[in-house]
């Protein structure tokens, strides 16, 4: 008698037929890969906590997107790291701004070859390192979303196709979506980091960004790690202020999040696979205790079967060179 899993065996002893039974397929169309910008560097700079990463100048910038859309890669998500930061993070929305700066120049190099996402935080821009303005030693959220609603402008006047508030202030989507529709940017769309865990994940983000927060947490704004419920409800709440794309974050720790959205909401979902999920792989793969691309392709097959459509990843250019290889 021939059971259902003898006849699957035999099935898988070709490698093309063990492709066509592939129920997930990760392709580099699904990757996003963040690209860091800094003010008034002279040459790329190497993220220490970050191997592979690099800090990238201006002049670099559309070198660097031309080798990811080579890769096949379709998006990029753009981070930026001013010269100047102040209280009230105007480096931010500045028109001169290193994002503004920075996506003028990739859409002048690259045309529409790629679409460009662009981080909207205050993190990097305020001098207390926080996502939001602060007032004594709180988050004043309300004047928070008049600034990102300027930074989403400013980006979407530069030539965003996408703009992403990461800040999680309360009523961030409506404030954004709002003021790009008064300013004529109806087709700019809005991912949102709706779900965003306080997670010591981020941690090497951080040091490449330089926006570690100068006092306190993220605590009062972030999620926390375990509250699914109320994940949801910031999820639902993005939907109903007119969010385009809902994102979870982080990733891999937060796969049942991940299949949760999946299963309640009818909107594309990201996720993030943050920098403390690329620097722990980095970090085992360079002492030889795991083949780096193998278990990159596992981690990001993991993420889009809990039901992500899109990943933003730092594994974004290792995933499409393994990908062509196979």
């Amino acid at each position: 008698m021939s059971f259902p899993n003898v006849r699957l065996r035999r099935l898988r002893q070709s490698s093309k037929i063990r492709e066509l039974l592939e129920e997930v397929r990760v392709s580099p169309k699904d990757l996003v890969c963040p690209i860091f910008v800094q003010e008034d560097l002279k040459s790329k700079l190497a993220g220490g906590s970050m191997p592979g990463f690099e800090r990238l100048p201006l002049s670099g910038v559309t070198d660097e997107v031309n080798s990811i859309i080579d890769l096949g890669i379709p998006a990029i998500m753009v981070f930026g790291i001013p010269s100047h930061k102040d209280d009230k993070g105007t480096s931010a929305f500045s028109d001169d701004g290193v994002v503004q700066k920075a996506i003028s120049e990739i859409r002048k190099g690259v045309g529409n070859r790629v679409a460009i996402m662009s981080d909207v935080c205050l993190c990097q821009y305020t001098t207390s390192g926080h996502c939001g303005l602060v007032n004594g030693n709180k988050i004043d959220n309300d004047s928070s979303l008049e600034v990102l609603a300027k930074t989403a402008v400013s980006q979407a006047r530069a030539g965003a196709d996408v703009v992403s508030p990461s800040a999680m202030m309360d009523g961030q989507v409506r404030a954004i979506r709002t003021a790009l529709d008064d300013a004529g940017f109806t087709d700019v769309a809005i991912m949102s980091h709706s779900a965003k865990h306080r997670s010591s994940l981020y941690s090497p983000f951080k040091d490449m960004a330089h926006s570690a927060p100068q006092f306190g947490d993220r605590k009062t704004y972030q999620l926390p790690y375990t509250n699914p419920k109320e994940a949801m409800r910031e999820v639902e709440t993005d939907i109903a202020e007119g969010v385009d794309v809902v994102m979870i974050k982080p990733a891999l720790a937060y796969l049942d999040l991940i299949a949760m959205t999946r299963e309640r909401f009818n909107v594309p979902i990201a996720a993030y696979s943050v920098s403390g999920e690329y620097a722990m792989v980095k970090a085992a793969a360079m002492q030889g205790w795991l083949d780096e691309k193998e278990v990159t392709l596992e981690i990001l097959t993991a993420i889009k079967r809990a039901g992500a459509d899109m990943i933003v990843t730092y594994f974004s250019k290792i995933a499409a060179k393994a990908l062509g290889e196979k």
